[in-house]
């Protein structure tokens, strides 16, 4: 996904025209030229010269344009002064003010509490709180809640220990550990919260291996609902993926599994439930890992490396959590953005480093929902890797996009003295009020002391201005470069069923909505929407574009060693249009193209971005034997049934 380190979206227009006249027809003019001008008339971007046929012009950052072509005396003029011949807009300039009034919440709705289980000190329904920056609802939406029943977890009779700092472990081939999914008593906004963890940790315990080595894992189930640990990412034997049926039976609450996982690629990877996401993966069931490559050489140097999981969490006006469904899950249209941002655990992530210094990000998004867009002003960044490894070119980025379940690998170079934060600048949408608006929220604080002498010329401070050429990953590459233009082996349509009932305020207030030509909802603006809406009103639905089969009913069958091209089509004509971060189980893959556009510097992985609108191609490498899912990461979009699986035989 295209954005500027503000959350702006980059888009490169490709004009095609046609029976233009000479321009000294006119009068003294010679040439066309393209610009991009704000709605308001204030800012101009000029694009290029064009003519009769197709061409490509410049980049565009602008939330809306106004896309105008002059005639003009010379192509060097920085200014338009000539006759308009063209003019057009942006898609995102349909965006309108919503007619129907809104309502402004000031303060929250106790009779939204009233909808729950009937015995004292059960969980109760309790309002999302407004979004900061648009503090209005639609119309008709306050009296309303989830049409199933809320559900947070609950302390037994015995007390629930205090949540732990994650540990490292770093295991040897064949050594076993012991995890256990349980409870924990967190503090969040100021209040006790219990929530989920493994072994009494949230995150869970990193765990570093080796490149090519084993582990057993002996996991006990201590919540009071089933659940099993998926391995994301790992190429790992089929019966120990952790996808309930038909790698393996959900692990009933007091059960255990024995899980052996083997690592063959290097890299940063993650494992969670795959039961309820939702819900159990959002209140804390989540961990690193972290595999090493043999190679002393695999990472330049860097000073120090950090592993960070970035995640948010819904609390009300009060800073209690905002319930889930108990039988269905609730925030089923646009996901469950939270208001709380947290950082391995914690909503205080502090780092000091001595000024110069080179520290090695590795990112994980464990968000149920939401896509971050990282920036770390004033530090310059150097994209390394990702998900399956190191990417075939090193470059140099302002900002890096993470989806849910996507990593990234990033070396940072921290050469101002002070505070330098870690941030997540997007761009939102007031739909009530058509317009765009910033949002900015300081994820985390590195602290950059002065150095008590002259600056000493680290290995990595010497390694880190050149960018490197990762020839492993380009041969890899090279071997399938044939198969990067040949039209797609199957195409699936990303798409929504909204055939149940939504309330019938919901339903009206969305069909008044006009796309706005947002890619991307980077931020929860619609809270009471996103929460009323729930998995039995609606199905997001993955459909093969020749069978016309969808979800599970796909049938996929391939053969070990076959390079399937899978098209993704994100259906921009629905209700409410998303994005989808679309994940495979088992095997390794290459994004060759984005809307038609060839990739050009190539990373292998696992979850790729489809943003709303748009084509993705992938190149799927299916070497791993099993029964496998594909599915979309926004936890309720699987939930609400966007999955398939697809079978790989020997």
């Amino acid at each position: 996904m295209s954005v500027d380190k503000s959350g702006r979206q980059l888009i490169a227009p490709v004009i095609t025209l046609a029976n233009l006249p000479d321009p000294s027809t006119l009068g003294p003019y010679s040439t066309y030229i393209a610009w991009a001008v704000t709605p308001d008339l204030a800012r101009d971007s000029k694009l290029g010269v064009v003519k009769n046929g197709r061409t490509e012009v410049g980049v565009v950052g602008f939330n809306q344009f106004l896309l105008m072509i002059t005639a003009e005396r010379s192509a060097d003029v920085s200014q338009h002064a000539g006759p308009a011949i063209l003019n057009g807009t942006s898609p995102s300039m349909a965006l309108q003010p919503h007619d129907a009034p809104p309502i402004t919440r000031t303060a929250p709705h106790a009779e939204m509490s009233m909808h729950g289980d009937a015995h004292p000190g059960a969980p109760q329904w309790v309002m999302p709180p407004m979004h900061r920056q648009v503090p209005q609802m639609a119309a008709g939406l306050e009296g309303l809640v989830p049409n199933v029943m809320p559900w947070m977890p609950s302390a037994s009779t015995s007390p629930v220990a205090a949540v732990r700092p994650r540990e490292v472990l770093t295991l040897k081939d064949g050594d076993s550990i012991s995890l256990v999914a349980g409870m924990v008593r967190r503090t969040i906004a100021g209040r006790s919260v219990t929530m989920y963890g493994f072994n009494g940790q949230s995150p869970g315990p990193m765990l570093r291996v080796d490149q090519t080595s084993h582990i057993v894992v002996n996991f006990t189930n201590a919540l009071s609902q089933p659940t099993t640990i998926h391995w994301h990412g790992v190429r790992l034997e089929n019966r120990y993926d952790g996808t309930p049926m038909p790698s393996q039976a959900a692990v009933a609450p007091g059960a255990t599994f024995r899980y052996v996982v083997t690592f063959p690629d290097a890299g940063i990877y993650w494992y969670h439930p795959h039961v309820r996401e939702d819900a159990q993966q959002d209140l804390g069931l989540y961990g690193n890992l972290f595999v090493r490559s043999p190679d002393a050489g695999f990472f330049a140097p860097a000073d120090r490396e950090e592993v960070l999981i970035l995640d948010d969490f819904l609390i009300d006006d009060q800073g209690t959590p905002v319930p889930y469904g108990a039988d269905a899950t609730t925030h089923a249209l646009m996901g469950r953005f939270g208001n709380l941002f947290l950082v391995n655990g914690s909503a205080e992530y502090t780092l000091g480093v001595g000024q110069g210094a080179v520290v090695r990000f590795f990112l994980t998004n464990a968000s149920n929902t939401r896509v971050f867009n990282v920036s770390i002003p004033g530090a310059s960044i150097k994209l390394v890797g990702g998900d399956v490894g190191l990417i075939a070119r090193e470059t140099w980025v302002s900002n890096v996009v993470i989806a849910p379940a996507e990593r990234y690998i990033v070396d940072v170079r921290f050469d101002s003295i002070g505070r330098t934060p870690l941030v997540n600048h997007v761009q939102g949408v007031d739909r009530f009020r058509g317009v765009f608006f910033d949002e900015t929220d300081t994820l985390g604080v590195v602290t950059v002391a002065p150095a008590a002498a002259a600056p000493v010329a680290t290995p990595a401070a010497a390694a880190f201005g050149r960018l490197r050429e990762n020839a492993s990953v380009s041969r890899d590459v090279e071997r399938y470069r044939s198969r990067f233009a040949v039209p797609p082996d199957y195409t699936l349509q990303l798409t929504l069923d909204t055939a149940q009932t939504l309330p019938f305020e919901l339903w009206q207030t969305l069909r008044n909505e006009v796309w706005p030509g947002t890619p991307v909802e980077w931020t929860g603006t619609m809270p009471m929407m996103d929460w009323l809406a729930t998995s039995r009103q609606l199905r997001w639905v993955l459909r093969d574009s020749v069978s016309h089969r969808e979800n599970m009913n796909v049938a996929w069958r391939f053969r070990r060693g076959d390079l399937v091209r899978i098209r993704l089509v994100n259906d921009a004509r629905i209700l409410h249009p998303m994005q989808h971060p679309i994940h495979i189980h088992g095997q390794r893959f290459l994004v060759v193209a984005v809307d038609g556009d060839p990739m050009q510097n190539l990373l292998w992985k696992d979850t790729a971005l489809v943003p709303a609108g748009s084509t993705v191609d992938l190149l799927v490498e299916m070497t791993n034997p099993g029964t496998w899912m594909l599915h979309c990461h926004i936890a309720e979009h699987m939930e609400s049934g966007m999955h398939l699986m697809f079978d790989v035989v020997p």
